[in-house]
């Protein structure tokens, strides 16, 4: 067998007893052995170092909490400590805080032009930055709160001082907007 496997399967089984055993040393040892790995992933879907490491401490403390739970029976505890750490984060994108760190970043149409960013980016775009910059202002503007910034229907009506109504309809008459100009170029491709 792998000394390396060896090792981490003794890690393993060692922080797995100390978390039965609700031993601090049991906290310390997974994050010391995961808690890089975590935090990736946790970052990676909050997309803030500052939210992540906060995020990361919450999913220690319930490792601490619940470590006793933990079935080494049902997967490994990477595995374990990973679910935490992407439920928590998920969590975490659902709050209020989030969501206001969320709305500074906005529909930047240079962005889409950037021929440097990453090849990901340019195939999610599937031309639809040129179909939003084509768009009236009104309508551009709604599509970028509502669904670029995570504004509600409510809060954009609050930002632009228009009434809830009125934003609700030019909400809809963008998407319908959209729809059609996607149509027409054959990028919505519906199942």
């Amino acid at each position: 067998m792998n000394p390396k496997k060896l090792n981490d399967n003794f890690l393993e089984k060692t922080i797995t007893s100390l978390l039965a055993q609700k031993k601090e040393e049991g906290v310390k040892l997974a994050y010391h052995a995961y808690g890089s790995a975590l935090y990736g992933i946790i970052l990676k879907i909050l997309n803030n170092k500052e939210l992540a490491s906060e995020t990361l401490q919450d999913v220690f403390l319930k490792v601490w909490k619940n470590g006793h739970t933990y079935d080494p029976t049902k997967g490994r505890l990477f595995t374990w400590l990973a679910n935490i750490a992407r439920n928590t984060a998920i969590d975490r994108t659902r709050t209020a805080r989030f969501k206001q760190d969320a709305k500074t970043e906005t529909y930047d149409p240079l962005v889409f032009k950037n021929e440097a960013l990453s090849e990901e980016m340019q195939i999610r775009d599937s031309g639809l930055a040129k179909v939003i910059e084509a768009m009236e202002d009104h309508h551009r503007l709604l599509i970028d709160l509502i669904y670029f910034q995570g504004y509600t229907q409510k809060e954009a009506a609050e930002a632009t001082e228009t009434p809830l109504g009125t934003i609700k309809s030019r909400i809809r008459a963008a998407i319908k907007v959209l729809r059609k100009r996607l149509n027409d170029l054959d990028l919505l491709h519906e199942s």
